[in-house]
């Protein structure tokens, strides 16, 4: 009976070694699609930029290896600079300013309104929109010297002015539509908010503290972790924001080089002048800048995200 047991302990044993194998295919089978594009979309193109990052390319003729050539252009590019003081400029303005409205828009749809699937889709609405050619064409209008925000300073005797057109408000137009989709991270805080349990509020309620105590004592820790991910998220949105500078501007980044966004001048250079080693570069040194303020976030996040443990 022992020898006929084992054998049917080895024969159940290779019927589950051959399911296993049969369900690992199948796994293999589902992730070959995202396997083939996560390598022909997104790193062997990666790692060609590293390689054109050092070279001279124009598309049209084969590239030539021209060393720290574009490197030393960078430094001595000021357009380059005017670009990233730009770019710098809107996401340390246009992030903390979307967060925060982003984080009101929240606590209001938090106290529990009906309707509520209706409003959260309302103000969702913007970030599924912003990011659009037809939203930054309105926005270009609406800014325009006969736009509505124009229209409207008339009515109260207040002369408009070109927004878009003048190199003081230009990228505060932008500035603004970036606030304006504020959509996504409402949503996560809006999740966030509904993971806090009442007890603690109801415990604070009873021991006197004001609602506006509640929130810097209670919600705002307890927010923490879903801040820093919306914080990090939110900057590696704003420093690739590409689109709506294009269109706002005519794709030139004027007037005066004021809303000349990093990725613009790097499209700028790579598929108007067909410098596309210089473009190479560039989009590497993004990609140093995106890295390292990330890795400056999750460094700094051990002194101010509580989590739950």
């Amino acid at each position: 009976m022992s020898v006929v047991a084992e054998l049917s302990q080895l024969k159940k044993q290779k019927g589950q070694g051959k399911r296993r194998h049969k369900d690992n295919l199948a796994g293999h089978l589902f992730l070959a699609p995202w396997t083939l594009g996560l390598f022909a979309i997104t790193l062997i193109p990666m790692l060609a930029t590293l390689y054109l990052a050092f070279t001279d390319y124009n598309l049209l003729q084969a590239p030539v290896f021209s060393g720290m050539e574009n490197i030393e252009r960078m430094i001595d590019d000021q357009r380059l600079h005017q670009s990233l003081k730009v770019t710098f400029t809107y996401v340390f303005t246009g992030v903390p300013l979307q967060l925060a409205v982003s984080l009101a828009v929240a606590l209001f749809l938090d106290r529990g309104m009906r309707g509520l699937s209706f409003y959260r889709s309302v103000f969702y609405l913007p970030s599924m929109l912003g990011s659009s050619v037809a939203i930054a064409v309105l926005w270009r209008q609406i800014f325009g010297y006969e736009g509505l925000i124009n229209q409207v300073l008339a009515m109260v005797g207040i002369e408009g002015r070109g927004w878009v057109s003048s190199p003081d408000t230009a990228l505060s137009t932008l500035v603004i539509l970036h606030v304006w989709t504020f959509g996504a991270p409402m949503v996560i805080f809006l999740a966030g908010l509904r993971q806090i349990p009442d007890m603690y509020y109801e415990a604070a309620s009873i021991d006197g503290a004001s609602r506006l105590k509640q929130f810097f004592t209670i919600t705002i820790p307890l927010l923490t972790p879903i801040i820093f991910f919306n914080l990090v998220m939110q900057i590696i949105n704003a420093f690739q924001n590409f689109t709506q500078a294009f269109i706002v501007s005519g794709g030139q980044g004027g007037p005066a080089d004021s809303t000349l966004f990093y990725t613009l001048y790097l499209y700028q250079q790579g598929f108007g002048n067909f410098n596309m080693g210089y473009a190479a570069a560039m989009a590497w040194l993004l990609v140093i800048i995106i890295a390292a303020f990330t890795a400056i976030n999750f460094y700094a996040a051990k002194y101010w995200v509580h989590y739950d443990d």
